[in-house]
């Protein structure tokens, strides 16, 4: 297969409309074409379309037990999806206080109205409006509710730029929309209001501190479960496989004593110099000059977590493309995006964690 590609200026969508009109067809014909949102790149198709999804599942190599989000142009395209009646007033609320953002709500499916793939045979599915120019033109051109996990193989870690969905997709996929980075670097917040709180399925790029200013009455379960067992089906993606992983074997080291942390993990790699590893740290801008490692990546700034989330993905992919075999990731506060930061690296490293 040829994958076509199409260059965008995302400032200057107007200017790209042939491009995105030739992307758009290709998905209603079908097809799979991978395009940038605020959060990483979506491998996105038809969910309406049983074959067309078929075709995400084959290209990533994704388990069909694995739900798919749909995204939307606008809210006015929910009542297609899902339930009416299931859609109460913290909903909406949550909707006028997120989207266009990333904040996928899971709702009761509506009976025919997407293919059973992409709910992965549950009765719900969750719904999401990206923020950002490129996606919404691509979606408002397609006039379809499109399936769109991240654009990497599965397990792999997400993409932030096209060139990382090149690298793990071309030649597997219909089309790459390039429209330069992406913003938050990780994916969206996966939520479900039930009876008896909120629960956030997956911590992303809307914090539980930002949930809960917007439903101040409402209480928070700040990510339910991380881990799902092998015989059930997950009710949003990244809760129950390997994801965003290295090719390297990878742990993470925290703790409340920096400089206990830090000397522990220097102690670590040595010891795997000693063995004849290829050593690879993945730390900040506050520590980077402390550690000596064949490969230390300063991953964004204590200081601004939001880039620390932002470069996180392209870091792992750099120890990829240096052959590190062995890597020491450090962990951050788990407050505000801190939390979808480490819960990334924890399903990166396999959940091998040390408390120091």
């Amino acid at each position: 297969m040829v994958t076509k590609y199409w260059k965008v200026d995302p400032d200057r969508v107007s200017d790209n409309g042939g491009e995105i009109v030739e992307a758009a067809a290709l998905l209603r014909s079908g097809d799979t074409v991978a395009f940038p949102t605020e959060t990483v790149y979506g491998l996105g198709a038809d969910a309406t379309n049983t074959t067309a999804v078929e075709r995400i599942f084959s290209a990533k190599g994704r388990p069909s037990d694995n739900p798919l989000i749909v995204h939307i142009a606008d809210a006015g395209q929910l009542a297609d999806l899902v339930e009416p009646t299931s859609v109460t007033p913290d909903h909406h609320r949550l909707m006028e206080a997120f989207w266009p953002g990333p904040l996928t709500i899971v709702l009761p499916v509506k009976t025919g109205s997407i293919s059973s793939l992409v709910t992965a045979g549950l009765t719900t599915v969750g719904v999401r409006i990206p923020d950002h120019p490129v996606a919404l033109e691509l979606l408002r051109k397609a006039e379809l509710p499109i399936a769109a996990p991240s654009a990497n193989s599965s397990g792999r870690p997400s993409p932030t730029l096209a060139s990382h969905v090149r690298e793990d997709l071309d030649g597997r996929i219909g089309g790459i929309v390039d429209g330069g980075g992406t913003g938050v670097g990780v994916e969206s917040t996966v939520i479900q209001l039930v009876e008896g709180g909120l629960y956030i399925l997956r911590p992303g790029g809307v914090t539980a501190e930002q949930l809960q200013s917007t439903l101040p009455a409402i209480r928070i379960h700040e990510t339910e479960r991380e881990d799902v067992q092998a015989s059930e089906t997950p009710r949003a993606p990244g809760m129950k496989y390997t994801h965003y992983a290295p090719k390297g074997y990878m742990h993470i080291v925290y703790g409340d004593d920096a400089p206990a942390v830090a000397a522990w993990i220097q102690r670590d790699i040595q010891a795997a110099m000693e063995r004849g590893e290829s050593t690879g740290i993945l730390t900040f801008e506050e520590r980077a000059s402390q550690f000596e490692a064949d490969l230390v990546i300063a991953c964004g700034s204590l200081a601004e977590p939001e880039t620390i989330a932002q470069e996180l993905y392209a870091a792992l992919r750099k120890f990829d493309q240096q052959g590190i075999q062995y890597i020491v990731a450090e962990g951050c506060p788990e407050t505000g995006i801190g939390q979808a930061i480490m819960n990334r690296l924890r399903k990166a490293a396999g959940h091998r964690l040390v408390r120091v």
